[in-house]
């Protein structure tokens, strides 16, 4: 079906021709009458279904109640993982503080999740509340991802994964359509990179992709060129390589313990290595990726991906201050420790959080445990349920609680901005998952790695040999409590620990400079502003042209 063009010059108050409906099966096209001010040339253009999109022409449109211009309807999908879902809201709120319309789009069943551990109210649209209060265009939707809400998602992976993969698009595409034939249509779709079906989805629906990147440009690329990884023999062969790699564009060279987890394994069969490699082929399809990274930090790296992709990097994404605010984006209740750090030497604390989703084996867990009694740092350890793969309540070693009250501190989640930026924390004994290193950056607090999986190792490489803000641990397996104790104290106290926050002092005026008004992540976001808003102009001019030609 052809698309269709509709034009007036001028329009009566009382009388206006709105968009309602469109009945792609006899072509017929059914109108309704409202009062708002309508932008004075609409198009129609057809999608993969039956059903016909709907979309402003200009993206200048008059809200009726004020008048005042509103930005373009990004479609905002995030992945149901915390270290996901947080800094997709804070991009939201960051968009939508630049006028854009946002429909943020996450499933029941992380939601469920959120309102199931009290870290959120039934009211999903509460996340937002403190940002539409101060007049952001936000709204909230649930999808579902195929799976019944009630289905154990952690203990069978590979069905959820299956889910994300196969189910979750249609019901994505679903809500796409809806919003098409609503009074704000959709202008274009941003997905979490994981998610691999979005730049098709877009693509179906004539509209521009956005890839949000949540993780560092290293990460990234590693992935971009899993093809070269496979060439060379370093990933999904039958033995897999362990010698130094070299051949990785803007990547001068790295050892296979650095690779992300998923890279080093010799089965590719698996739900998630099909989701992650058709991850990688759409995103080469998208117009433009969005990455929670800073370019100073990783200059060459990400120059090498700008031969290959709009590639912007505009992080750390903090768009209601370093702390938050009212933006609640934890899967778990969070402990205020704030009293208690209060009363503690300044620098002295040793914050230990081992992220949301990782669990540490039996075995690693207690030789940290005893090797964190046995320095002589105060902690504040975060000691979730499933910290520890050994399934106990508390898996805390026999009497550690009672050797360590005068020093320490165990909760089960906690405010981690709150806790980095406090005087009183001196050190982070990290799993590097990528929102805690940005995080620590920010606050200028040096790092202890001990990277478990995912894209955990490659960040620990950014850490410690790229930058110099942290120390390694050790890998899996490995840790003793001796070994554990004295890099404590080396990093608390030691010369060692002095020249990483000699370095980190560095680092963070870095990362902080590139939010500032002139800085990198600022530039870089509104140059992605300009190019979207030029594609847009571009995609609806050719879809006018081509509605002339026919």
């Amino acid at each position: 079906m052809a698309a269709a063009v509709f034009e007036w010059q001028s329009i009566e108050p009382s009388i206006v021709v709105d968009f309602f409906h469109v009945d792609g099966n006899s072509g017929s096209y059914k109108f309704a009458s409202n009062k708002e001010e309508l932008p004075h040339r609409l198009f129609l253009h057809p999608c993969s279904s039956p059903a016909l999109s709907v979309s402003p022409l200009q993206k200048i449109r008059k809200m009726a109640s004020s008048g005042s211009a509103t930005g373009p309807h990004a479609l905002f999908v995030t992945a149901p993982y915390q270290g996901h879902f947080a800094p997709a809201v804070d991009l939201a709120i960051t968009l939508a503080a630049r006028g854009f319309v946002v429909t943020f789009v996450c499933t029941e069943a992380f939601h469920h999740q959120r309102i199931a551990t009290g870290a959120s109210s039934a009211d999903h649209r509460d996340v937002f509340a403190g940002a539409r209060s101060r007049g952001h265009d936000i709204r909230f939707e649930l999808v579902s991802d195929g799976l019944p809400v009630s289905f154990d998602r952690h203990s069978h992976p590979d069905q959820f994964y299956s889910a994300l993969l196969h189910l979750l698009p249609t019901h994505v595409d679903e809500l796409i359509r809806k919003l098409l034939l609503s009074e704000a249509p959709v202008d274009f779709i941003l997905a979490d990179t994981f998610f691999s079906w979005a730049s098709t989805l877009a693509k179906n629906h004539g509209l521009p992709c956005v890839s949000f990147w949540t993780k560092p440009a290293l990460v990234f690329t590693l992935y971009y060129h899993m093809d070269l990884l496979i060439a060379n023999g370093h990933f999904a062969s039958p033995e897999n390589r362990r010698d130094t790699i070299t051949y990785i564009p803007g990547i001068p060279a790295m050892e296979t313990t650095d690779l992300v987890s998923y890279l080093r394994e010799t089965d590719t069969t698996t739900p998630l290595h099909q989701m992650i490699a058709k991850s990688f082929e759409e995103v080469k399809k998208c117009d433009f990726v969005l990455a929670n990274t800073v370019q100073e930090l990783e200059e060459e790296t990400i120059a090498v991906l700008q031969q290959e992709k709009p590639f912007y990097a505009i992080g750390p994404i903090f768009p209601d201050g370093f702390t938050g605010g009212t933006v609640m984006t934890s899967l778990w209740p969070e402990s205020d420790c704030s009293s208690w750090l209060d009363s503690m030497p300044p620098s002295s604390v040793l914050y230990v959080s081992f992220g949301s989703i990782a669990s540490v084996s039996k075995k690693d867990f207690e030789e940290i445990a005893y090797g964190v009694l046995n320095s002589k740092a105060n902690f504040i350890w975060v000691l979730r349920p499933g910290s520890s793969s050994s399934g106990a309540a508390d898996p805390l070693p026999q009497g550690f609680l009672e050797a360590s009250r005068e020093r320490g501190l165990v909760v089960p989640w906690c405010r981690q901005r709150e806790v980095l930026q406090h005087p009183a924390v001196g050190g982070f004994l990290t799993h590097c998952g990528w929102n805690s290193v940005a995080e620590s950056m920010w606050c200028g607090v040096p790092m202890l790695c001990f990277p478990l999986f995912s894209d955990q190792p490659p960040n620990r490489k950014l850490v410690v040999q790229n930058l110099g803000i942290g120390t390694d641990l050790g890998e899996i397996g490995e840790v003793s409590r001796g070994k554990v104790s004295s890099r404590i104290d080396e990093l608390m106290g030691g010369e060692g620990g002095a020249e990483l926050r000699r370095k980190m002092k560095e680092v963070k005026k870095a990362v902080q400079g590139a939010v500032a008004p002139n800085g990198s992540s600022r530039k870089n976001l509104d140059q992605f502003t300009a190019d979207l808003f030029r594609l847009i102009a571009q995609k609806n001019a050719s879809v006018v042209a081509e509605t002339k030609r026919g």
